[in-house]
Formats: structure tokens, C-alpha cells, sequence
């Protein structure tokens, strides 16, 4: 699943004037520095998660620039091995290391999606397999092609560049964590008790500011390398796939847990990157 560390957010506070600016900032480089914790295993100072009162609905705007800390490693990996390598090796070590600083959070929880949707007889019953720790067949298959897509992609997407792969691998780490966002948002918890519940659900202001980053840093990251039709065409996939997603996540569990939001990035990234690959 996508929420794996019990590090909590505090509301915000509307402020104006030049202190208020600098508070503003202040509090949103805090998130930042919360939502790397909160989404990976990187180190982060505990002073930004004393006197929190365990919600996350704030947080969740700095979704997206987490992600681009998370990848930027894996990212500056693919790059280097792209340029003295096999594609395909380079992309797969480069994913190998982004689950490695996540935990596999994402993974975990596209697994568990996988298992308990494919497997489940009705609503409860696909909530219980997603709670079992065990991964089954649909779990692994699941793993297999998430692993498998994403690197075929980045791998042809490096005969454009090693620049265009890495850039694309910084882009949509950004807005599959907006997404994430937005699954969460638009769907009530599918259960009364777990990590997920007692989190909150995102502020509108967050959820808006979240996919405000993730389609800018998109934009930013992806122009300078290729033309405008294939960026836009990826957004628009990973945009598909994960609204796709989350109606069928609402048709068979009635709501979304923390491993649904971790399916919603694993998605949305590989619809994101296979769209580009192809377009390219």
C-alpha cells in the first residue's frame, strides 16, 4: 500500500502579508520534507513530525514534488547507465532502485488491488484477501507487468534519448503521485478502521494544488525533450487510467484503501510512460 509510516500533517493556515508568505512556504517545505517520509524511506528530520495530529489532508499537495525527490536518484541512475549500457538492463535497474527508496509501497499495493479485486467473490471478500499479507497469482502477475511495461517503456523511450527516458521517468513519478491524490479525494474510505481511514481525506485546496504541480512539472520536465503531441498524450493516458481506475475501483469496493491509492500510481505510471513510448 501506499501508506506505510504513522507521520502525521497539521491543517493549514490562512496568512497574508510577507510573514504570512514566509509562513506559507515555511508550512509547505514542511509537507514536502513529510510526504518524502510519509511515501519512502529516505531520511527526513523528526522535528518536521512532532506536534502533528495524525491527518494527512493537507500534506497531499506535496505529493507530487516528493515524487520528483524520490526519482531523481533512480532517475540520475538511468541516465548514467543509459549512456554506457544495455536499455533495457538500465531501465530495470533504475525501477529496482525506486522500489528499494519507496519500500515498495506502490508495488504492495498493486498487488493487493490485484489479489483481492481479481480473486474476490464480492465487496468484503476482496477486502479481506487485500488485507492478507500474502501475494497470490493475480498479485504477482500484476508485479510482472507493472515491472515489465515500465522498463520496455523507458527502454524505448531512451532510443530518443537518455535525457528523454530519465526527464520521462522524473515527469511521471510527478503526476502519478497527483493522481494518487485524486483517487483518494474522490472516493470515500472503503473501510471504517486501517491507516487509510484514519488519515483524512484531502482538502479540496490540496487536491487542486497537487494536480496543479503534477501537470506543470509534467509540462516542464517532458517540453524541452519532445513535442508537444506525445507529452500531451500521456498526461491525457495517465489521466485516463487513473479516473478509469477509480470508477472501477468504486463499482467493486465502494471506496478506496491505502493499497487502491498505491494501484493508482502504478497505473498511472504505466499508462503515462507506455503512451509516450508509443507516440514517440
Amino acid at each position: 500500500m501506499f501508506i506505510g509510516k504513522s507521520r502525521f500533517f497539521a491543517p493549514s493556515l490562512n496568512r497574508s502579508g510577507p510573514e504570512g508568505q514566509l509562513a506559507n512556504a515555511t508550512e509547505f517545505i514542511a509537507d514536502l520534507a513529510r510526504s518524502v517520509g510519509f511515501l519512502s524511506r529516505l531520511p527526513v528530520p523528526d522535528r518536521f513530525f512532532r506536534g502533528h495530529d495524525g491527518s494527512v489532508s493537507r500534506a497531499v499537495r506535496a505529493f507530487p514534488l516528493a515524487g520528483l525527490v524520490v526519482a531523481a536518484l533512480p532517475a540520475l541512475l538511468l541516465f548514467l547507465a543509459l549512456e554506457t549500457g544495455n536499455s533495457l538492463l538500465a531501465a530495470f535497474l533504475a525501477l529496482a532502485l525506486q522500489a528499494l527508496l519507496t519500500g515498495a509501497l506502490h508495488e504492495d499495493g498493486l498487488a493487493d488491488t490485484a489479489d483481492g479485486l481479481g480473486g474476490g467473490r464480492d465487496r468484503d471478500h476482496a477486502l479481506s484477501i487485500m488485507k492478507d499479507s500474502r501475494v497470490g497469482t493475480y498479485g504477482v502477475i500484476a508485479l510482472v507487468l507493472s515491472f515489465g511495461l515500465r522498463a520496455s517503456a523507458l527502454s524505448a523511450l531512451s532510443f530518443a534519448g537518455a535525457d528523454v527516458a530519465a526527464l520521462a521517468m522524473l515527469a511521471t513519478a510527478a503526476f502519478s503521485r497527483a493522481a494518487m491524490v485524486l483517487h483518494w479525494k474522490n472516493l470515500p474510505s472503503a473501510r471504517q478502521t486501517g491507516v487509510a481511514a484514519n488519515a483524512g481525506a484531502p482538502e479540496q485546496d490540496a487536491t487542486t494544488i497537487a494536480l496543479g504541480i503534477g501537470i506543470v512539472a509534467s509540462l516542464v520536465l517532458m517540453l524541452p525533450v519532445l513535442p508537444v503531441p506525445p507529452v500531451v498524450l500521456s498526461i491525457i493516458a495517465g489521466g485516463l487510467a487513473a479516473y478509469a481506475f477509480t470508477r472501477f475501483t468504486e463499482k467493486k469496493l465502494a471506496g478506496h484503501t491505502g493499497d487502491t491509492i498505491g494501484a493508482t500510481q502504478q497505473l498511472t505510471e504505466i499508462a503515462m510512460l507506455a503512451a509516450l513510448a508509443l507516440a514517440i
